[in-house]
């Protein structure tokens, strides 16, 4: 029980990190700059909601949390100012993550990053 708890703990704090307007700008700074390599930016965004979402599972949630965080983070493998291979290693990263907890994203989620990428 108490390892529940703390499980629960640092997810709200991993999840109030991603609500902070500082982390909000970055992966909306990013998510504008990667939407010419990324072909499926709709789902990085809903991704996104997903791992705001209270009903979303502590587990999808981590690792969505992960992703995005190596996506926004500016030390990265490949580095995202390299024309042409800066966003693979994140393209990788994201592809894994999304595919691993697809079933928790929602129709909601996908409304929410449809209209958010077309007032970006």
């Amino acid at each position: 029980m108490a390892a529940e708890s703390g499980s629960r703990a640092k997810g709200a704090k991993a999840s109030a990190r991603l609500e902070d307007a500082d982390f909000r700008a970055r992966f909306w700074r990013t998510a504008r700059k990667a939407a010419r390599y990324v072909p499926y930016m709709d789902e990085v965004v809903a991704a996104y909601y997903c791992a705001l979402d209270s009903n979303t599972p502590m587990r999808a949630k981590g690792i969505l949390i992960a992703a995005i965080g190596y996506f926004v983070l500016p030390l990265d493998t490949i580095p995202d100012f390299v024309v042409g291979l800066g966003f693979t290693d994140d393209i990788a990263v994201l592809t894994a993550a999304i595919a691993a907890v697809r079933a928790h994203i929602t129709p909601a989620h996908r409304l929410a990053a449809k209209q958010a990428l077309q007032e970006a």
